[in-house]
């Protein structure tokens, strides 16, 4: 799964990042991407965007299928099939990828999974393109998918859990929250954890997770990104050689969200055992990104929590003391998004005071509104994350792969910015007023558990 939402600690809360050239002239929008994309018989979509001043290739592939296409009683499929899919295939054997890309000079092999879709990536010198492709078509082809791979990785599975999330204070309190905030009865998708139940884990058959396989894993529903130095001419060569005779499945069944906040608001008190001190969790229901006001909320957001001087930082942590930290998490989906302030209260503060300093904060903006040097400095911070994100081959790769997914267009890439800049403070205060509201969110109260129950 994506290891920033299970680590211990504050490093739970990365937020999500996904490309190289200064801003441009008008409009701040990041530098431009070029790259071409085609489909191949298969149905695999190939999304090319060379570099010739770069000497390292990026060979990601994103597969369309997360936690959010898991029916009841069928959940933690993508999460395991994260780990699957370094079990070996017909000619790579059991943890050899990892091996090869680093003999060939290359790094980044790794794969992440989200609620929205599944990740794999290496990075490797510009003369070794041929060989992330081929792993990646090997296991496309013909993944390892065996009883003795299944119950081993069921297995790495269930202790990850254990170890990242069960045995971490507050981390379980933080998927709770998460997980809350969507009506579990309309909006199953994103109201179960990326990671899965053990229950689910425990009862599928070999049988379960090879259709699995088969109906997600196939060309047709993958795209396969390469940025960084190669020639498009070769590089189309070799991607109809080793990808073009994979079969391609029946379309994906789809899994459907709708009102997904209409049982809000909600509000729980977890006991922790491994807390040290009390916290408040509190995620609000925001909308899609394709949705209007996305990038009104997603301002806000940096707003009120981005840098020591920012609204709830400043009121929080600085002046009332009441906190020793305020940690974002703001969660796109290709649905209804997430956006969770996670408030760690300092010595001797109780969790009601804490949240009471929090709503006043938020009632203040959703009355008031936000400065225009506010704006302009959320604006600004938007700019640079783009540029800085674009600055690696992997980074560009990940850009064109959220666009293509996200919004259904790569060329979404070198428009992105174009909402942001055209938000208004009014827009800002009308976001905050109608998504930041009491009764459009989930409360979680963490506290430690007695005594008694540590032992």
């Amino acid at each position: 799964m994506n290891k920033r939402l299970v680590r211990s600690g504050m490093a739970v809360l990365a937020l999500l990042g996904a490309a190289s050239a200064p801003l441009a002239a008008q409009g701040g929008q990041a530098g431009r991407v070029n790259f071409e994309t085609y489909r191949l018989p298969n149905g695999l979509r190939v999304i090319l965007a060379p570099d010739p001043a770069v000497g390292a290739v990026s060979v990601n592939v994103w597969y369309d299928v997360g936690s959010r296409d898991e029916p009841a009683g069928r959940t933690g499929f993508a999460h395991l099939f994260e780990h699957m899919m370094f079990q070996g295939s017909a000619n790579v054997a059991k943890g050899d990828h990892f091996v090869l890309v680093e003999r060939a000079g290359g790094d980044m092999q790794n794969g992440t999974t989200e609620w929205n879709r599944t990740n794999y990536y290496q990075t490797l010198p510009s003369n070794r393109l041929n060989l992330g492709l081929w792993l990646e078509a090997d296991r496309m082809r013909s993944l390892a998918v065996t009883q003795e791979n299944l119950d081993n990785q069921r297995q790495v599975v269930q202790e990850e859990k254990r170890q990242r999330v069960d045995n971490q204070p507050y981390v379980g309190a933080m998927y709770e929250t998460l997980i809350g905030l969507y009506n579990p009865q309309t909006c199953f998708p994103y109201a179960h954890s990326i990671i899965g139940s053990f229950d689910d884990l425990n009862a599928a058959s070999l049988d379960d997770v090879k259709n699995f396989f088969r109906t997600y894993y196939a060309p047709n529903n993958a795209t396969l990104t390469l940025t960084g130095g190669f020639d498009p001419a070769q590089a189309r060569q070799m991607i109809q050689q080793y990808f073009g005779d994979i079969a391609r499945a029946p379309d994906a069944p789809r899994t459907t969200c709708t009102q997904p906040f209409t049982h809000l608001p909600q509000a729980r008190t977890v006991q922790d055992p491994r807390a040290p001190l009390p916290a408040v969790m509190i995620a609000y229901g925001v909308p899609a990104p394709t949705e209007a006001d996305y990038p009104a909320v997603s301002l806000l957001n940096s707003i009120l929590v981005s840098g020591q001087n920012s609204r709830l930082t400043e009121r929080l942590v600085n002046r009332e003391k009441a906190a020793i930290s305020v940690n974002p998490l703001f969660l796109a989906n290709r649905g209804p998004s997430t956006a969770m302030y996670w408030l760690n209260a300092a010595q001797t503060v109780e969790p009601a005071r804490l949240q009471a300093l929090f709503d006043e904060e938020i009632e203040r903006v959703r009355r008031e509104g936000v400065t225009e040097d506010e704006l302009t400095k959320a604006r600004n911070g938007m700019r640079a994350q783009q540029i800085f994100e674009r600055q690696t081959p992997h980074g560009t790769a990940e850009a064109l792969q959220f666009s293509t997914h996200y919004f259904g267009d790569p060329a979404h890439i070198n428009r992105s910015l174009e909402p942001y800049m055209a938000v208004t403070r009014d827009d800002i205060r009308r976001a905050a007023e109608r998504y930041l509201s009491a009764q459009n969110r989930i409360v979680v109260t963490v506290v430690p558990a007695p005594a008694a129950a540590q032992e």
